[in-house]
């Protein structure tokens, strides 16, 4: 009898201990509006407040879902996931809802972040001649394309007033050598963009800015954090 009194004991006591332990996880791709935290976990989105809490599974799909971003006003959600097997776009309300494809360009298309103007700017190699990713922002309203004027760039953000754009050149190789710094090193770099000219005019060098910029010396006024 000694023995399964035991047995039930130390389950109870199993338990017990695993649930007063806070729930562990592998937790990514974390999106912040106001209050709201959007990440990325066992294949699914998930919604929590920054006050911390009880998560609520946003998606329950077979498919991988990753890279939430929340829209500049907070009501729509963006994502990149495999449904239907290419990597494509989706959107759905920050709330939960029916997810809404909005690419087909069959090359993989990741969710980059937002313009402040609220379209939806992505990284896909489909519009390249050369096999570069690009930046390629979407009216999510009228379905109009645009891509950024830049040959190569991925992982892009925008500051506040819209036309300092923050990107990541070379894309992200899969080469984690520590401290390396040869030809195919990855860095941030800096894009002013101008205003389009008039037809038969061209835009003045001073007011379309391409420079590299330094991770660790952040512009007057403005921050910036780097993953490493």
């Amino acid at each position: 009898m000694r023995r399964p009194f035991f047995i039930a004991y130390f389950s109870l006591f199993v338990c017990a201990t695993v649930a007063a332990e806070p729930q562990k996880g592998f937790y990514r791709y974390p999106a912040l509006h106001g209050d709201t935290v959007v990440f990325a976990a066992e294949g699914d989105l998930w919604r929590v407040g920054t006050a911390g809490g009880v998560a609520r599974r946003l998606t329950t799909h077979p498919g991988e879902e990753s890279r939430p971003r929340i829209s500049p006003d907070g009501s729509v959600l963006a994502f990149t996931a495999s449904y239907e097997g290419p990597v494509e776009l989706y959107t759905m309300p920050v709330d939960g809802g029916l997810p809404v494809r909005r690419s087909y360009d069959a090359e993989s298309s990741h969710v980059t972040t937002w313009t402040p103007g609220g379209e939806l700017v992505y990284t896909t190699t489909h519009y390249a001649t050369l096999p570069n990713p690009q930046l390629v922002a979407l009216d999510i309203e009228t379905d109009v394309r645009a891509r950024i004027p830049l040959a190569q760039a991925t992982e892009g953000s925008y500051d506040a007033s819209g036309r300092s754009l923050y990107f990541v050149r070379p894309a992200f190789h899969r080469n984690v050598t520590k401290r390396y710094k040869g030809g195919t090193a990855r860095k941030i770099w800096k894009f002013n963009r101008c205003d389009l000219p008039r037809p038969g005019h061209t835009a003045r060098r001073r007011d379309c800015l391409f420079a590299r910029a330094d991770p660790k010396r952040p512009a007057s006024g403005a921050e910036r954090a780097t993953l490493s």
